[in-house]
């Protein structure tokens, strides 16, 4: 929803001298003693609609232009709320100044939406004693929440909310909340399951600057923190199975990072469309197929034990929206898929009971989906720790669906969450003859352009909606394979060679194997 179109008619008088030094310096004593401790006016509702400055709130634009900071109507839990348009280019700041505060952790919380096309839009929380924290605005038409935490030493800290826009450009922001507390992600990881067979084929990956190295030490230097690995149990390449996981395990702790082994229980793909039963197992009856999960994910994990690179996450099925197994494990026969579920949770907590257990469904802006999903698992008596999700803005919803899922899951069950895959292009056209999966200017998410900026932008906004889960209950982000180049031989079907890769323009890397921009946002906080 945009703000109203019409130019705020009053216009504020030149900023002085003083204003201007204000953004720099701390602020005089007799002004100090005016400022409070906490938010006043957070909620932008003692002005009406039309105020530049709203009251306890102060403006600030170097060109004159505070008329683009305004209040209006439509907030987002009262009746009025902040705004940044302009009809002409424009920077704007609209800050409050807090002091009498105790040294510590605090958490900037706020609603906002914004269109898009700023050079920047973000809140700030700067002057605090420690180094300036932000947090860009996602480009949605619905509410979004986004936190920004800070470390306060000396007693005050500046609350601001900044846009460096061109003509048109809005943001809309209320509801402001200044607590103590801190914010973060745990995992900010990459799944590297196409990895080996993309070096044994010849992949190679550079730095932003074109020096060529070793993706998992590039990834791992840009701040990811995690590697995920899928296994299969027969594949026809043998790739993902057993022993290439072991290597490619190898190389992820090497660089200090922590291992998530996604299970699929099958001989290839398993998603919500396709749960098909490894070729071994074909035959056997489900208390058989009960034996055959505990067994095959004891035999990984205590391998992975064994050669000293212990699985800190475990994911029991892949997008089991639909069950896994099937028909047995499929979700017509919950008290059959639980036993299932079961099998592969005793066997990961077996190997080593500090393990996490992730149980992982796709659609993760689908909240009828996950409540009746979870509320089947937990009558069942499933025991698990963390909710996991796919989500592509392209296919599974508004960002603003990811959060009031992930709001209420993470409460309803009072589980850690995670958005286990995500990914989004930085370009549309293929590097090989295979028809990338998203190719076309219709398929993009508005706001986001098939761009490197779009990508990063992306993964940057999917990152801060997973912070923003309340009572630290976000756990982090992993990327889907970053490193899926357009490599001959390494395509989408195992079974055959000649296949093509539909991923390499959503990968971390670009069609000249350099690390693209967006790879930095893996340093999340």
């Amino acid at each position: 929803m945009h703000p109203a179109r019409n130019p705020i008619r009053l216009r504020a008088a030149a900023v002085a001298a003083a204003l201007a030094a204000l953004l720099l310096a701390p602020l005089p004593a007799a002004q100090r003693a005016e400022a409070a401790a906490t938010l006043t006016n957070a909620g932008f509702e003692s002005d009406a609609t039309g105020t530049a400055t709203p009251a306890g709130w102060s403006t600030y634009s170097a060109a004159g232009q505070n008329a683009a900071s305004f209040t209006e109507a439509g907030g987002h839990g009262g009746s009025y709320r902040l705004s940044h348009w302009a009809s002409t280019a424009y920077k704007v700041e609209t800050y409050q100044y807090l002091s009498g505060l105790a040294d510590g952790t605090y958490t900037l919380s706020a609603w906002v939406r914004s269109g898009g096309g700023q050079n920047s839009a973000y809140l700030a929380l700067r002057n605090c004693g420690s180094a300036e924290q932000r947090t860009d605005l996602p480009v949605t038409s619905g509410w979004i929440r986004i936190v920004t935490p800070v470390t306060v030493t000396g007693g005050a800290c500046t609350v601001s909310v900044n846009s460096d826009a061109n003509a048109g450009n809005w943001l809309n922001v209320d509801d402001l909340t200044f607590t103590s507390g801190t914010t973060g992600l745990a995992v900010k990881g990459v799944d590297l399951s196409a990895l080996k067979k993309s070096e044994d084929l010849g992949g190679t990956y550079k730095s932003s600057s074109g020096t060529t190295g070793d993706a998992v030490a590039l990834l791992r230097n840009a701040g990811a923190n995690y590697g995920r690995l899928k296994v299969w149990v027969n594949p026809a390449d043998g790739y993902n199975d057993k022993a290439r996981v072991l290597a490619t395990a190898k190389k992820i702790k090497a660089q200090g990072m922590k291992l998530l082994v996604d299970f699929h229980y099958s001989d290839i793909w398993a998603d919500p469309g396709a749960q098909t039963k490894p070729t071994a197992w074909a035959g056997h009856s489900y208390s058989r197929l009960r034996t055959d999960v505990y067994d095959h994910t004891y035999d990984v994990l205590n391998a992975l034990k064994a050669q000293g690179t212990t699985a800190d996450m475990v994911q029991i099925g892949n997008e089991i929206n639909t069950g896994m197994l099937w028909p047995e494990g499929s979700t017509s026969n919950w008290p059959q898929l639980a036993g299932l579920l079961n099998s592969g949770i005793s066997a990961a907590k077996a190997v080593s009971s500090s393990t996490q257990i992730a149980l992982h469904l796709a659609h993760g802006g689908d909240n009828a989906l996950y409540r009746a999903w979870f509320d089947n698992a937990t009558a069942q008596g499933v025991g698990y720790d963390v909710i996991a999700l796919s989500f592509y803005g392209y296919w599974h919803g508004a960002l603003s669906s990811l959060q009031t899922n992930l709001d209420d899951i993470s409460a309803r069950y009072g589980k850690k969450v995670m958005v286990a895959e995500t990914a989004y292009p930085f370009r549309l056209d293929s590097e090989d003859a295979h028809e990338n999966i998203i190719d076309l200017p219709s398929e993009l998410i508005s706001g986001y352009p098939a761009s490197s900026a779009g990508q990063s932008a992306w993964l940057r906004d999917v990152m801060n909606v997973v912070e923003a889960v309340p009572n630290g209950r976000g756990l982090g982000v992993v990327y889907w394979e970053p490193a899926w180049t357009a490599v001959t031989g390494n395509g989408w079907d195992p079974a055959d060679a000649s296949s093509g890769n539909g991923w390499e323009n959503q990968a971390l890397f670009d069609y000249d194997g350099k690390l693209l921009p967006a790879a930095a946002w893996l340093a999340h906080r």
